[in-house]
């Protein structure tokens, strides 16, 4: 072979080396920078360990363990069959909360779709809903528009304690409260009244496979309301429901039915598991801590004895439970009524240095800030006085969401709570017959005995 043969072999295996080294390398610097964490078993991923720590009763472990582990900003993990992302710390909250339609979307469990929403609707959910219904949400649950159902809430609680807690020496909390805070829902989002109908409408509630049955339920209300609204029934009723089908924009069509309906079962979930969820956990701090109740029946003594005989709660009155509204946070802080929540990358983005794919899933959870001593010195310390003033941080105490995306229903949920005490404290003294009663978290936070109380009757 002659010597320009051979320059020309050696160049051209020089040239395809270096090729080569140029793809592998080019190949390798395209691979994001995925969170650091392990994805755990195929299918399950670590679905398992997640679950076993909240039925434990220390949700917080598994969260935890994995941020002292791999990042305090930000780990990989999957969940329901799902690459997730678990976002951390105030600042991660903050990123999520602020980053709906930029970064992420709505994502629900398809086990949860399929209670809440009709398969003819899942396309659309979350992208089509008519305009008018969405602004009908904030507008229905803003304190202007709630101040009118206070004294139905004191109404309906007063009738509540003194049919089912009065009556009895122990009551078990959390199915009481689970009955009354959807029977008051049922109320003031469909204006049903009669205590059958709540029960044929809750019945089915507490099974996944019970959707179905939930949903044309509903559906059958729906109708009967629309042909009552046409007859003249019912004219000046002010529930949400006569106001979706007389004030939005109702096409008429058999979708639109199902997406009032679809709205109605969210807000009867968070009625039926997260606000009874947030009283049975108020009242087992009131109980097991004299020295706060004391001081939340100091102050709602003076709001009673303002009153006349027979007179109901109002605005002004609510305003004044300051220190009782401290300790509900306080208690919602270190028993969260729900864990987080989840979102879906719309788009490929970067936190904290990380890249999360477009179509991973992210979740944020109260775990990473509310007991977090970054953020609350001496966390397992039942302290009110956290919330006085300007409270804690922003994004850390995160029980109802932040920012954008706080829920609508945060201030429906704390005039509920704030009647509810004031009528349990007015009238019962609070001991746990199960001092130690376990918590188990399924996923919400439930008494393992259902938060068994002994009644004392007050004068």
């Amino acid at each position: 072979m002659d010597f320009y043969a051979q320059l020309f072999l050696y160049l051209s295996i020089l040239y395809i080396s270096l090729y080569l080294l140029f793809l592998v390398f080019r190949k390798k610097s395209s691979v994001p920078n995925l969170p650091p964490g392990k994805k755990g078993w195929p299918i399950i991923g670590e679905s398992r360990d997640f679950v076993g720590a909240a039925k434990s009763g220390c949700p917080e472990k598994f969260i935890n363990d994995r941020t002292a582990k791999y990042s305090p900003d930000v780990f990989r993990t999957s969940l329901l069959g799902e690459d997730m992302a678990v976002f951390c710390g105030a600042s991660g909250n903050k990123f999520l909360f602020s980053g709906q339609n930029k970064y992420i979307t709505t994502w629900w469990p398809t086990s949860m779709k399929k209670v809440t929403i009709f398969p003819e609707t899942m396309e659309k959910f979350n992208k089509d809903d008519p305009k008018k219904m969405r602004s009908f949400l904030p507008e229905f649950l803003k304190p202007e528009a709630l101040q009118y159902y206070i004294p139905i809430m004191d109404s309906m609680t007063r009738d509540h304690l003194e049919s089912d807690w009065s009556p009895c020496k122990e009551v078990k909390v959390f199915p009481l409260t689970k009955n009354y805070t959807f029977a008051l829902a049922c109320r003031l989002f469909m204006n049903i009244k009669d205590p059958k109908v709540v029960s044929k409408f809750a019945d089915p509630f507490a099974p996944v496979e019970g959707g179905k049955v939930i949903r044309q339920e509903l559906l059958n209300i729906i109708r009967q309301r629309k042909q009552e609204i046409s007859e003249g029934k019912d004219a000046n009723a002010r529930d949400l429901l006569s106001r979706l089908l007389t004030e939005a924009d109702d096409d008429g069509s058999v979708y639109y039915e199902m997406d009032v309906s679809n709205k109605i079962i969210g807000l009867l979930i968070a009625s039926h598991d997260t606000t009874s969820t947030s009283i049975t956990v108020i009242v087992n701090y009131l109980a097991s801590l004299p020295h706060i109740y004391e001081k939340v029946y100091k102050e709602q003594m003076e709001i009673a004895k303002s009153k006349g005989p027979g007179e109901l709660l109002n605005w002004d009155d609510i305003q004044k439970m300051k220190y009782s509204w401290n300790v509900a946070c306080e208690s919602m802080r270190l028993t969260p009524p729900a864990q987080g929540s989840f979102r879906e990358a719309i788009t490929d983005f970067t936190f904290a240095g990380y890249t999360i794919p477009k179509g991973w899933k992210t979740f944020w959870t109260v775990y990473t800030t509310h007991k977090n001593p970054k953020y609350f010195p001496d966390p397992e310390k039942f302290d009110p006085s956290r919330f006085e003033g300007n409270g804690p941080a922003p994004f850390t105490y995160v029980p109802f969401g932040g920012g954008p995306r706080m829920c609508p229903g945060k201030e429906y949920a704390r005039l509920e709570i704030l009647v509810f005490i004031h009528n349990l404290v007015t009238k019962f003294k609070l001991e746990k017959v199960i001092p130690d009663e376990k918590i188990i978290y399924n996923p919400s936070p439930v008494p393992a005995n259902g938060l068994l109380i002994r009644l004392e009757p007050l004068n």
